[in-house]
């Protein structure tokens, strides 16, 4: 079967919940994210977008300005906010998992985690200098303390996609998604059994 007939398939399955990518920095949320939406025919959005949109400023200066609490509050509105509509595929920050008020905007759409290994998760972030929470100087010891810290969090996903293969491009890590869909999903109540 086409992936474009599987995601037509799992599209009427979904009926209309929005799709959640949780997931370490570097994991691949929003390139993964904009391709899910794209073969879903769903609206795609970044929540650290949109919070620098509402904000007005970069992440690094919200992080400055109101430290990682002021932002964690920002953040918790927007999802609030986003879960409101239907037929997205949202990009989290990697740390949206560690409030638990934002569990109950994420539990009302199906939650995807992109589970990378640390050693990928470094070699993407290699040069990265706009995440502030890599301003560190051992960013492998950083990067392995908040996975071990939001591991059992992300573990709460419906779906569980391990991303090992550095050379999986996002449309595949997307089709994978896609296929894996149905098996996660409740089968409708039938009234007549």
């Amino acid at each position: 079967m086409q992936i474009a007939d599987t995601a037509e398939r799992v599209r009427d399955l979904l009926k209309g919940i929005n799709l959640y990518l949780i997931g370490m920095m570097g994991s691949g949320k929003t390139t993964v994210g904009r391709e899910l939406a794209a073969k879903m025919g769903y609206g795609f959005c970044d929540t650290d977008a949109v919070i620098e949109k509402v904000a007005g400023k970069s992440i690094n200066d919200i992080f400055n300005s109101d430290g990682e609490e002021g932002f964690r509050e920002l953040e918790g509105k927007v999802l609030g906010e986003l879960a409101a509509y239907t037929r997205l595929a949202i990009a989290t920050g990697g740390g949206i998992v560690l409030r638990r008020e934002n569990w109950s905007y994420l539990q009302q759409g199906l939650v995807v985690w992109l589970d990378v290994p640390v050693e990928i998760l470094l070699s993407r972030l290699g040069g990265d200098t706009t995440r502030p929470l890599l301003q560190v100087s051992d960013r492998e010891a950083e990067l392995k303390t908040r996975l071990e810290q939001r591991k059992r969090l992300y573990a709460q996903a419906d779906l569980h996609i391990t991303v090992t293969d550095e050379k999986e491009t996002p449309e595949e890590i997307a089709a994978r998604i896609i296929e894996t869909i149905p098996s996660v999903l409740k089968p409708p109540i039938n009234p007549e059994n």
